[in-house]
């Protein structure tokens, strides 16, 4: 027996994947627009930023003790104990906290709007907003993407600290590398621009699961079951483009020149 799959699927990927193209050119004309509702868009900093944190303080914890575990064991088989904070600046703080903090609202904040818009979509409720001379753009997806923009950050610069602080723990307990030590070689091997580029990575992390998940959302069709499916794949479309924007600005920020 032939499996059957879904009919035109690859072509309604590449569609939906066109129209988040379109909401993201949208989005940023109705913000210059200047027509904002502030009453959602703090409802929905407080859905991207407290309602989140904890899951990314636990994750950003764990996962700098883990990364200074791993590293700190090989480096002082070098007698490079001195290296070991640097080491985890240069992975954690350049790379792992954004990635981390981004996937984790990617799949607690961005599949949340694109369950809630596609709720919407299906029983007619964004019709409804037309009829009211309600632009949804305005009223549902603006106020996500700002909130999302302005709250990420902020969530990478939290998980960004907790992380050192894990890694600070594990290096002490484990491995007797005093705090002065650890954090003296991070502050060697971390530049300020670093942060700069922490907080870059964290606006255009926030922008694409804000746009994809609302994306995702609003051409949602059918009922309860399609619903669902638009907020899984609002998650894996969300988790694959943050891994390709990361590739992109690691090649524009931190390759150098051959020539």
């Amino acid at each position: 027996m032939k499996l059957q799959t879904p009919k035109n699927f690859e072509q309604s990927w590449t569609v939906r994947c066109f129209a988040a193209v379109l909401l993201f050119g949208q989005v940023w004309l109705h913000l210059l627009q200047g027509k904002t509702y502030y009453r959602k868009i703090l409802q929905h900093m407080v859905t991207a930023g407290p309602a989140s944190i904890s899951p990314v303080l636990l994750v950003s914890g764990f996962a700098g003790m883990i990364f200074t575990i791993q590293t700190a064991r090989e480096l002082i088989r070098f007698n490079a104990v001195n290296t070991v904070g640097g080491a985890f600046a240069l992975a954690f703080c350049r790379e792992l906290a954004p990635i981390l903090t981004a996937s984790i609202l990617a799949g607690q904040v961005g599949s949340a709007f694109a369950a809630e818009l596609g709720a919407m979509r299906v029983t007619e409720q964004i019709d409804a907003l037309y009829m009211l001379k309600t632009d949804p753009i305005d009223y549902l997806v603006l106020p996500r993407v700002i909130a999302c923009c302005l709250m990420l950050p902020f969530m990478t610069v939290f998980a960004l600290v907790t992380g050192i602080s894990g890694g600070v723990f594990a290096a002490a307990q484990f491995y007797q590398i005093e705090p002065e030590t650890f954090l003296e070689s991070v502050r060697d091997f971390l530049e300020p621009a670093d942060m700069y580029i922490i907080l870059l990575k964290g606006f255009l992390f926030g922008l694409l699961v804000a746009v994809i998940g609302c994306s995702w959302g609003l051409t949602t069709k059918g009922g309860a079951k399609e619903v669902g499916e638009s907020a899984t794949k609002a998650v894996v479309t969300t988790w694959v483009s943050i891994f390709m924007m990361d590739f992109f600005l690691s090649l524009l920020l931190f390759q150098k020149p051959t020539f």
